[in-house]
């Protein structure tokens, strides 16, 4: 069923995607180096040890500029960067695997970008056997890795599946050559095959295309177009990501706007694809995120155990997730740290012996509830709201809840919430009503993408 026109008009405004609560923008920002350490240890004690931890490795190079793209990324075809950068981050994993009180069980790893294959695969079986061989690799743990397609090689797969890599996520963004002028990523549908099928031959048992709605130049037409395209490779899962135009922050992408899908356009753009996907045999799992029937995603949104993380959605129950690496984030249950987002200071500071981190937040009691019941809302689609928090409500947040009632955007059991089909294409609009950090600092200026 179609959201409404009036639904889309009225709640399709800036709103946080909650890869975290509180929001990046919105921490205290109340944490030093060495109550970071301290909080790690707490962390590890609690919680480390029995389901073990998860690394988020940031590789920030890019040889060419993507301009829809929000990361952190350094543009250059100097590849003498990556041996300077890999041991500052063997540096910052020292540093932590001082604070943890015995040898730490990995129970993941993912590498980020910027494009992690920039980096050569001996580069990347450097760092990653180093950090492997400090660690005791749990049996089932997920060892992933963000590919381009265009430079993500035979050897590149060959090295990652020898230590454990065994998922990939390709950035397709959209097969229509237009839209990838337009976009600067330009990838050959052949690219993209070969680098599929190389994947399914070094043994990759889960492969990732991500997918964007609402680029310039996107129709009916041309996504359908692409959607073909990834019928005949059928990856395991696909992320169908909203387009986040946000020009304030990131300038190049003023370069096409008069090119963008208006927000009703844009609405049907992911209510077509997400219908193809579903005759495709999809199943979806959560906020843009669609896998199929045999993918373990699927088991676990089925069974309630779906997690999510700043990598994304996972099975992974680990509470700890450590962040290596420029602008990383760590979330550690009970609070953040954000690195340097320079990568010339992030290596400075650690060719010191300094915490390369510039931001951070200690979870309040509040912080942990809110954020249980907007990973639950965005997770499993339901929510029980704890009596206090609804008591913490402003007129505002609680008079939005009781009209998104009776949108029918949830029903509602006493304290337990739970999303219709309307809700879910609204749920980061619904969370935000209980978003306590962001009311209590409404004069605080602060840019999201649209909801939709």
């Amino acid at each position: 069923m179609a959201l409404s026109p009036n639904l889309i008009s009225k709640y399709n405004y800036p709103a946080p995607r909650y890869t975290s609560y509180p929001t990046v923008p919105l921490w205290e920002n109340n944490l030093k180096a060495e109550e970071w350490e301290e909080l790690v240890k707490q962390s590890f004690k609690l919680y480390g040890k029995s389901e073990g931890i998860t690394l988020y490795i940031h590789l920030p190079f890019c040889e060419s500029l993507c301009t829809y793209c929000g990361c952190n990324k350094r543009i250059t075809k100097n590849h003498s960067v990556e041996q300077p950068y890999i041991e500052a981050l063997l540096k910052e994993w020292k540093k932590y695997l001082k604070l943890f009180s015995e040898k730490p069980k990995l129970a993941g790893i993912h590498l980020g970008g910027g494009t992690p294959t920039f980096f050569a695969p001996a580069s990347l079986h450097y760092l990653l056997n180093t950090l492997i061989s400090d660690s005791e690799v749990l049996e089932d743990a997920e060892f992933s890795f963000e590919g381009h397609p265009n430079n993500t090689t035979l050897d590149h797969l060959k090295t990652l599946s020898s230590l454990g890599f065994d998922r990939v996520s390709y950035g397709i963004q959209d097969f229509d050559p237009d839209v990838q002028v337009a976009i600067h990523r330009t990838q050959p549908f052949e690219a993209v095959k070969t680098a599929t099928e190389n994947a399914r031959n070094c043994g990759f048992k889960s492969i990732n295309f991500d997918l964007i709605y609402g680029l310039p130049h996107q129709t009916i037409e041309t996504l359908s177009a692409t959607f073909e395209k990834v019928t005949e490779l059928r990856p395991d899962r696909i992320a169908f990501y909203s387009y986040a135009h946000v020009p304030s922050s990131f300038p190049a992408q003023k370069s096409y706007e008069t090119y963008l899908p208006n927000e009703l356009e844009k609405r049907s753009l992911y209510e077509f694809g997400k219908k193809k996907l579903l005759l495709m045999g999809y199943e979806e799992i959560g906020m843009d995120h669609f896998a199929q029937p045999s993918d373990p995603l699927f088991k676990a949104k089925r069974e309630g155990t779906l997690h999510r993380n700043f990598m994304g959605y996972t099975t992974s129950p680990s509470k700890i997730l450590i962040g290596l690496g420029a602008s990383s984030i760590s979330d550690i249950h009970l609070g953040y740290a954000q690195n340097e987002k320079s990568i010339h200071t992030y290596q400075e500071l650690l060719e010191q012996d300094h915490w390369p981190l510039v931001k951070g937040h200690v979870q309040s009691r509040d912080d942990l509830q809110v954020k249980e019941l907007i990973l639950d809302l965005i997770c499993k689609q339901e929510a029980e709201i704890p009596q206090e928090i609804w008591g913490k409500l402003n007129k505002t947040q609680f008079l939005t809840l009781q009209e998104m009632e009776l949108e029918g955007l949830f029903e509602r059991n006493q304290n337990n919430i739970r999303l219709t089909e309307d809700g879910v294409a609204l749920v980061r609009t619904v969370c935000m009503q209980f978003d306590l950090r962001l009311a209590e600092n409404q004069s605080k200026k602060v840019t999201f993408s649209k909801a939709i």
